[in-house]
């Protein structure tokens, strides 16, 4: 998205500041080699050269090897809701997807040097910034400059060690920057003792930083409240259930990290000109698609892209979205490799308005220009759309400038009503938070509150936990939020038996037609003849002017087999098929620890006080 704010006008604030580029081991991702004419004194001596070097801070969060396409789209599938990249383990993104991961991994190992990558860049900034004269004697316009600069490179810090937590445990922790000639036989550090030290950092970095309104021309540059939201989220991680070895524990002082984060959920919520809810859930996203701003300044915290290249911009819209086959059409083409866990579509009440947005149930053949339906095994997420890019782009290319939202203002609320509930109980003030977000889903507050049960605190929370499910649909949440409530492997458990439910149309799936129709393909939206929540008629076959596609059809005897791990096999009706472990979560088995990623092995095999995550 293209901004006033140059993200990705300077890539060489990487050499201005003296780091290295992106390489494969512990010592060398921390080490720094001078290749850059002016030194580090000489860029931290102007407001000029530190915004530099802080926007080469930035950079790493980019591009294929960050929230582009692998942090975001490789990294948090598959869950109940997504399924990432359908196929047998192939050493690549679909290992990662079907919790087969190997340690030799490229697709691992890249992300991980960029992360760190990031983490040393923003450990410059925050070393040089506060010993520059400017910021304690220059005007008042510089030391302001330089305070944001420095607040700014705290949270960027945070979040990539936060990235590094979520999918690695306990990882390599350094706060300064590399030095030559220093011990890189970093060990690994406690995960907790980091998130604690990143939440106070994040408590100093609020103070420096101005609040949206205050901050000049709007822009993905951090604010107040970006600083504000991810604090809250450290919080609620450093309170929540991690990996030891292969044993989901929580630390005994949760509680205190709970009120830190309902503290400043609060703090954000009574701040509703700064940012709030926007009134259309579509119009989020639209706003993402279309590369404008939307009103509400609902997404706090987002990556900026941009450029049409691997380094910084994103594949948001092509890898994922609606498959688009048709790279001649008004379009152009898409490789759709995201798609949903079945379910995931009879999660939602058919009246909620985030079904439409969250879910595309169509996508183009090669040889057509029309949109289509298509079966419920290849229904595809549908917040990133190329279809929805104002101008429209044709041809192949892989790159559409959409930013990746990390946090928006309804995590902010929910986070709000979790800690509030865990704190306190379904208070008012709870129920009011998580009803904030379901009305603007179904519009008016009695709709949104029609079934729900808040009465008990066990009740609110598993509330809570469906909330989250329907609100952050293929927004790389849902994975890690199951993992700090100790949920993900009965969840994934859940979802596979659910899945063989709605194949044998069991309750509650018992309605959920056999076929879908659609009017013949023609020019605008697909036009569905049929209720997705009736049973297909009798006969079945496409009315004139119709075609048919399988819905409940298409989760056959294949499609539950692969649900399993390769080798076994699965019976559905008098049809047995063998599992190549192509589906979704495959090769999962719960108590083995793969829910975290595997240390790089080229990491491993230059630092030997670092451990190997239990399980690979």
């Amino acid at each position: 998205m293209k901004s006033s704010f140059p993200f990705r006008a300077v890539a060489a604030a990487l050499a201005l500041t003296g780091t290295a580029g992106l390489v494969s081991s512990c010592k060398d991702f921390l080490d720094v080699e001078p290749v850059a004419l002016n030194t580090t004194a000489y860029v931290f001596s102007t407001v000029a050269g530190a915004t530099t070097a802080v926007i080469g801070a930035y950079d790493p969060l980019s591009g294929d090897n960050g929230y582009g396409q692998r942090v975001s789209l490789y990294y948090s599938v598959d869950t109940d809701e997504m399924i990432g990249s359908p196929g047998a383990p192939d050493g690549q993104r679909r290992s990662i997807a079907r919790y087969k991961a190997l340690s030799t991994n490229t697709e691992i190992t890249n992300p991980w040097n960029q992360l760190y990558q990031g983490v040393e860049r923003a450990n410059i900034c925050i070393q040089q910034i506060p010993q520059m004269a400017l910021y304690t004697s220059g005007s008042a316009a510089d030391t302001a400059a330089l305070h944001r600069l420095h607040g700014e490179a705290l949270t960027l810090r945070a979040q990539y060690f936060f990235e590094l937590i979520r999918n690695w445990g306990d990882v390599p922790a350094q706060f300064t920057p590399s030095v030559s000639g220093q011990d890189f036989n970093l060990p690994n550090a406690d995960r907790n003792e980091t998130l604690t030290r990143l939440i106070a950092d994040l408590a100093q970095a609020q103070k420096l930083v101005p609040w949206r309104s205050a901050a000049g021309t709007a822009n993905e540059r951090i604010t107040k409240g970006a600083v504000k939201a991810l604090r809250a989220r450290l919080a609620l991680y450093r309170g929540g259930y991690s990996l030891k070895g292969a044993q989901m524990v929580r630390p005994t002082d949760y509680q205190e990290y709970y009120r830190i984060a309902r503290q400043e959920c609060a703090e954000l919520m009574a701040r509703p000109t700064e940012h709030r809810l926007n009134p259309s859930f579509q119009e989020v996203f639209k706003s993402i698609n279309e590369q404008r701003a939307e009103a509400a300044n609902e997404i706090l915290f987002q990556v900026g892209a941009g450029g049409s290249n691997s380094v910084s911009d994103s594949k948001l819209g092509y890898y994922n979205g609606p498959r688009l086959q048709n790279a001649s059409s008004a379009y152009g083409s898409t490789q759709g490799a995201m798609v949903i866990a079945p379910t995931y579509f009879y999660a939602f009440d058919s009246t909620d308005t985030r079904l439409p947005v969250t879910i595309a149930t169509y996508g183009m053949a090669s040889t057509s220009t029309f949109f289509s339906g298509v079966a419920l095994n290849v229904v595809a997420d549908g917040k990133f759309r190329r279809d929805w890019h104002i101008p429209l782009v044709t041809g192949s290319s892989n790159y559409l400038g959409y930013n990746w939202p990390l946090i928006r203002f309804s995590d902010v609320v929910l986070m709000f009503a979790e800690a509030e509930n865990e704190l306190n109980g379904p208070t008012q003030a709870a129920r009011e938070a998580l009803l904030q977000v379901r009305t603007r889903a179904f519009g008016t507050a009695a709709k949104a509150a029609a079934g729900l049960n808040l009465a008990s605190k066990e009740s609110f929370f598993n509330a809570l936990v469906n909330e989250r499910y329907l609100e952050f649909g293929g927004e790389g949440i849902r994975k890690y939020d199951l993992i700090r409530w100790n949920l993900f492997a009965t969840r994934m458990n859940e979802v596979k038996a659910d899945i063989e439910k709605l194949a044998r149309a069991q309750a509650p799936y018992q309605n959920v037609p056999q076929y879908m129709y659609f009017k013949t393909p023609a020019a605008g939206p697909v036009q569905w003849t049929r209720s997705f929540y009736r049973p297909s008629p009798t006969p079945n076959a496409a009315p004139a002017g119709t075609v048919r596609v399988n819905w409940r059809q298409a989760i056959d005897a294949a499609y539950l087999a692969n649900l399993r791990p390769a080798g076994t096999s699965f019976t559905l009706g008098t049809t047995t098929a063998a599992s190549t472990g192509a589906g979704l979560a495959a090769e999962y088995v719960p108590g083995q620890g793969k829910e975290l990623l595997p240390i790089p092995q080229s990491t491993l095999a230059s630092d030997p006080a670092l451990v190997q995550n239990s399980g690979y």
